[in-house]
C-alpha cells in the first residue's frame, strides 16, 4: 500500500532546490504568512521557538536590496556566528560539485574569477527575489537555538515549495550582520543567522537547471546491532 503522505513529502523534497534566479512578482501578504505559520510547526528544545522572521515586501526588498550589495562589495564580512574555518574531505568535495554545477549552467569557464566572483555577488542581489526573510535566533539559547532555528529554515523551504514558491537559504548574507541589524533595527539579542530569499522561480534560467546529488546512506548511517 503506498503510504500517500510519505509520497508527497518525497516528492516535495525532489522538487525543493535552490533557487538562484527569481521572476520580480510579489507574493501576496497571506501565503507568506501560511508558509511562516507551517514552518514553526517544527519542533524546538523545550519549545522554545527561538525563530524570528523579518520579511520585506516590494519596494523595500528593493532598497534593501540595493543598499546591500554596496555593503557586501565595501565591507569586509563579520557574520554574528562563526563561519566554518574549512571544508575538508567530503564536505569540500560536494562544495566544489555544487559550485562546479553553479559555473557550467552559466556557461562560466571554472578559471574565470572575475565571472565566479560576479555569480557570488548575486547572493547579495537575492538572485532578483521578491521577498527576502532574514531568520534570527536568541543569542541567550546558545548552539542550541541556532540548531532549533536551522529546522525553522529547513521547513520554510518545504512550506514554500508546496505552495509553488521557489527559495534559497543564504548564509552569505548573514556576512553582512552589522548592516542588516542596523537597517532592519535587529536587537542585538539576537544572532541573524541566515537570509531566505523566495518567490516564484524563474524556471528558464540556465541556473535554475541543475540539481545537487546527495550522499548514499552508506555515508549517513552507522548500523548498530
Amino acid at each position: 500500500m503506498t503510504n500517500t503522505a510519505a509520497a508527497t513529502l518525497d516528492t516535495l523534497l525532489l522538487d525543493r532546490h535552490s533557487c538562484r534566479a527569481f521572476l520580480p512578482d510579489s507574493l501576496p501578504d497571506t501565503l507568506i504568512e501560511e508558509i511562516v505559520t507551517s514552518a514553526a510547526r517544527v519542533p524546538s528544545w523545550c519549545n522554545a521557538q527561538p525563530w524570528q522572521v523579518v520579511v520585506t515586501r516590494a519596494p523595500e526588498t528593493d532598497r534593501f536590496r540595493d543598499a546591500l550589495y554596496q555593503a557586501a562589495t565595501s565591507t569586509p564580512p563579520k557574520p554574528d556566528l562563526e563561519w566554518p574555518r574549512q571544508y575538508t574531505g567530503v564536505y569540500r568535495d560536494r562544495r566544489r560539485i555544487c559550485g562546479f554545477q553553479l559555473y557550467d549552467s552559466l556557461g562560466i569557464p571554472k578559471e574565470d574569477r572575475a565571472a565566479t566572483q560576479a555569480q557570488m555577488l548575486e547572493n547579495f542581489r537575492l538572485f532578483g527575489a521578491p521577498h527576502v526573510a532574514i531568520v534570527t535566533t536568541e543569542a541567550d539559547l546558545g548552539p542550541y537555538g541556532a540548531m532549533d532555528t536551522g529546522g525553522f529554515v529547513a521547513l520554510f523551504t518545504l512550506a514554500a515549495q508546496a505552495r509553488g514558491v521557489a527559495s534559497i537559504p543564504q548564509a552569505a548574507v548573514a556576512a553582512q550582520a552589522p548592516f542588516l541589524r542596523d537597517w532592519f533595527a535587529i536587537p542585538e539579542h539576537r544572532h541573524i543567522l541566515c537570509a531566505i530569499s523566495f518567490g516564484y522561480a524563474d524556471k528558464d534560467h540556465p541556473a535554475n537547471a541543475f540539481r545537487t546529488a546527495r550522499a548514499p546512506l552508506s555515508e549517513l548511517i552507522d548500523w548498530r546491532g
